[in-house]
């Protein structure tokens, strides 16, 4: 348990951790595409560690896009999609995958799985570095997955709470 400005926060996946199944996702996704071009296409804000890493661990030519999303009031999600960043290029024939640091409720992930589909690419897949089976309210199929994890809020790694705490090596919950 750690102390940082005030709050503590128990670690739930270690820096160690994170790495290591981030490598062998970079491993299973080079195989998967072995001979075809890639484009990452990571979720704003959260995603951007996980996606610096994984873009790491994959031996394909890659590019990489970012597309921006809001959901979120505080802790809790409001059920309301919003794009706040969108492609920079079109996607036409291009395999996508579309790397999200958690999938929650599944419907920020239904809505933009929808949104891409309209782009005409070659394959849309998504990548989750945390999945929260216990809060879907729809099915989304993540071809690659990092963790399952329990129905708690997660900071640390990509992922805030208002802005604070993206800057942690690690996945984290803070603690009353």
């Amino acid at each position: 348990m750690s102390r940082l400005g005030g709050e503590k926060v128990e670690v739930l996946l270690s820096e160690a951790q994170l790495a290591a199944r981030i490598a062998e996702l970079g491993a299973r996704i080079s195989a998967d595409y072995a001979g075809q071009p890639l484009t990452l296409v990571g979720v704003l804000k959260g995603s951007f560690m996980f996606l610096a890493d994984l873009a790491r661990a994959i031996d394909l030519p890659l590019k990489v896009d970012f597309i921006g999303t809001t959901s979120y009031q505080g802790t809790k999600s409001s059920g309301v999609v919003r794009i706040t960043n969108d492609l920079s290029r079109p996607i036409d024939g291009e395999h996508i995958l579309l790397v999200e640091d958690i999938v929650d409720t599944g419907l920020t992930m239904q809505y933009l799985l929808e949104n891409l589909a309209t782009r005409h690419p070659a394959s849309v897949k998504v990548c989750a570095l945390l999945e929260k089976p216990a809060r879907a309210k729809v099915q989304v199929p993540i071809a690659y997955k990092g963790f399952s994890i329990p129905d708690e809020f997660v900071i640390g790694y990509g992922l805030d709470w208002d802005g604070r705490f993206r800057n942690l090596p690690f996945l984290g919950v803070v603690k009353p």
